[in-house]
């Protein structure tokens, strides 16, 4: 099994890359609602998703890149990549090409924070106890 993240190596150290500047918001709301379909809180309650999320929270990153790092199959990044997409909290922030000219979506986090609104009207009175 080592060959093949040794092969993912060379993958991702052969793409054209350029820099990748963006800057990730400083928080999202998400608000719980129980008739919605997949939200935030459920598709990071999968062990997988925040692996992903704290390889993303570092520098923005390839599905082949993440696989790497991680030691599993770019199949099961990809699957909670879009996952996370779907939610709102990651996002594609840059393409980069390989050798043969295959388009790589970069990927990196939406938000430094991400606080859930329990829809509870406190009066009016923010806090921010996500830290």
């Amino acid at each position: 099994m080592s060959q093949s993240t040794g092969g993912a190596g060379r993958r991702e150290s052969s793409l054209r890359r350029s820099p990748v500047e963006y800057a990730p918001k400083e928080r999202i709301d998400v608000a719980l609602d129980p008739d919605g379909g997949a939200d935030a809180l459920s598709v990071v309650s999968s062990e997988t998703a925040r692996e992903i999320l704290a390889e993303l929270a570092d520098d923005p990153k390839t599905a082949s890149g993440i696989a790497e790092r991680m030691d599993t199959s770019v199949q099961s990044v990809t699957y909670h990549l879009d996952r996370l997409v779907d939610a709102g909290v990651i996002g594609p922030v840059e393409t980069w090409y390989s050798r043969k000219g295959r388009e790589m979506t970069v990927y990196g986090v939406e938000s430094e924070k991400l606080v859930i609104d329990l829809g509870a009207d406190d009066g009016g009175v923010e806090s921010d106890r996500s830290a």
